[in-house]
């Protein structure tokens, strides 16, 4: 591997762990209530710091009436807005040094040309998510835009092994890309669980309102569009959908659990090499400690540490799918 390639790898996975960062710092700022903590974009109550907007707090609030300045959340907010400008610098970068290596026929570059689109279509969902005022179909949007990043950014991290495919792995590559498909599914049901406010909608478990079944509105519940000018900070759903959402999220959690278990015991017991076998080790711990979080965040009745570690932990989960479905899909040995 040459020294600009070495170069892009190891950027690529400080892309990865910044991505983590701003994923995580997004489930923070939204379920501490600070998605609208600077209601416009890209600054904050029209400055570029927070400092500078809390020294005009008097004028900021008689501009701003029903949004008043609150530092606290100010503060979450933009520094959420900060890593993700990293962010999206180090990806320009990573672009400009694939185009500079792009005569390495190992050197990627249609993808990292791809992930500044995508970065630049993250930044104007940031922007909607709050001059559209937190709609949940944005949110969701920008939520899977995020965890998409950093998806490429690991795939492009992971120097591809060189080794022949199997047979005996062929069924195990089809259902880790049936596992990456339906993980996607299911974060975005969590996205649109949180983006409405539905998370303790069922306050008990294993049952829902105290029935294995609940009443529910499933057909309010998935409106993905309700027009324009609508705050949809603290809801505005009625109980019986947010309890359809919630109960239809924990039905696609079972789903996915046995779907990515099975995932995790087949790449331990079929895989022909030792990496695959340890990834599929780490998907199923990955895995069982979600399992523990999602019950345990609902019991204890959504504690911001426990909620926001659960979004983390389901970005591990999204990052140990992808790690597996690559090393399942090796170049060709070289002759």
């Amino acid at each position: 591997m040459t020294s600009r390639l070495v170069l892009f790898r190891r950027l690529a996975l400080a892309g990865v762990l910044l991505a983590l960062v701003v994923v995580v710092l997004g489930a923070w700022v939204r379920l501490s209530a600070a998605g609208l903590g600077c209601p416009d974009w890209p600054g904050c109550y029209g400055h570029l710091t927070v400092d500078q907007a809390a020294q005009n707090v008097d004028a900021i609030n008689e501009a701003f009436p029903h949004r008043p300045f609150e530092y606290h959340k100010a503060i979450k907010e933009m520094v959420h807005r900060y890593f993700a400008s990293g962010l999206g610098l180090l990806i320009l970068v990573l672009a400009g040094l694939a185009i500079a290596n792009r005569k390495d026929p190992n050197q990627p570059v249609g993808l990292p040309i791809a992930l500044v689109a995508l970065v630049i279509f993250q930044g104007l969902l940031g922007m909607w998510t709050v001059t559209l005022l937190l709609k949940p179909l944005i949110v969701v949007l920008h939520l899977l835009g995020g965890l998409a990043t950093l998806s490429l950014l690991a795939w492009l991290a992971i120097d591809p092994e060189r080794r022949t495919r199997v047979k005996e792995e062929t069924g195990i590559r089809r259902l880790a890309f049936i596992g990456l498909i339906v993980l996607g599914v299911q974060i975005a049901l969590g996205g649109w669980t949180s983006s409405n406010y539905a998370a303790l909608a069922c306050p008990d478990f294993p049952t829902c309102q105290n029935v294995a079944w609940p009443h529910m509105d499933i057909k309010d519940a998935f409106v993905l569009w309700r027009g324009l000018g609508i705050d949809y900070e603290g809801g505005v759903l009625d109980h019986p959908a947010r309890v359809a959402i919630h109960f239809i999220h924990r039905l696609g959690a079972l789903a996915t659990a046995l779907i990515l278990g099975w995932l995790a015991i087949q790449a331990w017991r079929k895989g022909r090499n030792t990496s695959v076998k340890v990834a599929g080790a780490v998907l199923g711990a990955v895995l069982l400690m979600q399992l523990i979080l999602g019950p345990l965040m609902v019991v204890r009745a959504l504690p911001l540490s426990l909620a926001t570690a659960h979004n983390g932990v389901a970005a591990l989960l999204l990052l140990s799918v992808v790690r597996l479905n690559r090393l399942l899909r090796p170049l060709p040995s070289r002759l």
